[in-house]
């Protein structure tokens, strides 16, 4: 059986790559935390560590038992916690997965809202994480519940997931730019216009993606610049930078300096969908998810 306390040592010195520094961390001697690593790999029958004179280095078994010991000492933290706030007699806490968009769109805070008037004692923990991560923190139990942008796949046996929202993408322009007078666009007049993008920190292939749900439109946008967020991206184009595709949902209180027009032969939106483990542990997560369904119209 998997040692606790072996685990966070060998976590400890996998992120320093150096024994005393890890003891020095965790406030114990150097020799008793080589032992304890020792003897975690002869239980294991696994080399974890290349060891060398100037320092220690995963071996490549080791970076992924890295990546599930991370999982599993989050699991051990929140089980801990849950045990103490039942003992307290408390219903213990909800951990929810989200990418922005969930709170963008307001569906999260609305929950959130609604959650604390119903149960104003209960700890909340929000995650901000891709969707691949959040679904791996469902099988885990390390979260309650995700709001995603893509769902896990149909025929998945450990994951239900619902469509939460489909928050279309509108064209902000500048309000003295020459198309603002327009109040109906064609992908012509968008052809080569100076452009910002909005990024996806969590998707590498974001641009490529923007680009080509433009050109498959009918027009090649000129990137200028990559905005990290919606809101900095209606920023540049207030200050007249640049077009930019935003979710309608970002668009309530519109940027001065800014104009919006729909584009209804682009198509492209942002969707959201939730998602949890088929097998509810708590009532309370139930509930909370039944809250987060009943958003659904509201947004």
């Amino acid at each position: 059986m998997l040692d606790l306390r072996q685990l966070r040592y060998f976590v400890a010195v996998a992120e320093a790559e150096h024994v005393g520094r890890a003891a020095e961390q965790l406030h114990i001697s150097q020799s008793p935390l080589s032992r304890q690593i020792a003897q975690l790999e002869k239980n294991l029958g696994l080399t974890l560590f290349e060891r060398s004179q100037q320092r220690i280095r995963l071996t490549s078994d080791g970076r992924v038992f890295l990546t599930e010991a991370h999982a599993l000492l989050r699991h051990a933290d929140r089980l801990e916690n849950l045990g103490r706030r039942l003992g307290r007699g408390e219903e213990g806490g909800l951990c929810i997965g989200y990418v922005a968009d969930a709170m963008h769109t307001g569906i999260l805070p609305t929950a959130l809202r609604t959650l604390r008037d119903q149960r104003p004692g209960i700890h909340v923990a929000l995650y901000d994480q891709e969707s691949a991560e959040q679904f791996e923190g469902l099988r885990q139990r390390s979260l309650d519940i995700a709001l995603v942008r893509t769902p896990p796949p149909e025929d998945d046996p450990d994951l239900r997931t619902v469509p939460l929202l489909r928050d279309p993408l509108l064209l902000a322009l500048p309000a003295e730019h020459r198309l603002a007078g327009q109040e109906e666009l064609t992908p012509e007049d968008l052809d080569g216009q100076p452009w910002i993008a909005v990024g996806d920190s969590h998707d590498p292939a974001w641009r490529d993606t923007f680009v080509a749900s433009c050109v498959a439109s009918g027009f090649t946008p000129d990137i200028r610049l990559d905005a990290a967020d919606p809101l900095t991206a209606l920023g540049l184009v207030a200050s007249g930078l640049g077009l930019a595709l935003i979710q309608k949902s970002m668009m309530r209180g519109t940027t001065d300096g800014v104009a919006v027009r729909e584009l209804p032969w682009h198509g492209g939106s942002v969707q959201l969908w939730a998602a949890w483990h088929r097998v509810d542990l708590r009532p309370v997560v139930a509930s909370f998810r039944e809250t987060v369904l009943a958003g659904r119209g509201a947004a």
